[in-house]
């Protein structure tokens, strides 16, 4: 099985669409997902607003700070949990699609866990909840957060 390193999970080729000068579809960003930040994600795309602003060809990749789970748009991460990560628990008041691409995490919250591996997809409610990764490998995952109202006692970070 192959090795990957901290960096090498986070080189993932992005393909975003936009109009060209035409006005006709066209491929207008085709090269890896930027590595903005010394964090375990990295940010493919934002949107700022709801609905979306889908005119322009701006790159709005940036730095991925938790402070984005607070935008009004939503955002679009690929995120790593290295091997050794205890889970820190908390809420966000966003719902969250996750997709396991690669190693393993559990998904623990405050009445059980869930062992996920690859393939593995998660809807994540804005509960309490926290990730970790016991294992010697990190596992990698692409998340897409959309703000949500809050529920229970809304978020904590």
């Amino acid at each position: 099985m192959t090795q990957f390193t901290h960096e090498s999970l986070l080189s993932h080729r992005r393909v975003v669409t936009g109009l060209n000068d035409k006005g006709q579809s066209a491929v207008i960003i085709d090269g890896l997902v930027p590595v903005l930040a010394d964090i375990s994600a990295a940010l493919v795309w934002q949107s700022k607003v709801q609905p979306a602003d889908n005119s322009g060809n701006q790159d709005t990749s940036e730095p991925y700070t938790v402070e984005m789970l607070h935008n009004p748009g939503s955002t679009f991460a690929i995120c790593t949990f290295p091997p050794g990560t205890h889970e820190h628990m908390h809420a966000t008041d966003t719902i969250d699609y996750l997709v396991i691409l690669s190693g393993h995490v559990t998904l623990v919250t405050e009445k059980g866990e869930a062992l996920l591996g690859p393939g593995d997809l998660v809807v994540d409610r804005g509960v309490f909840h926290g990730w970790r990764n016991l294992s010697d490998r990190p596992c990698v995952a692409v998340a897409v957060n959309i703000p949500a109202h809050p529920v229970g006692k809304g978020r904590t970070v």
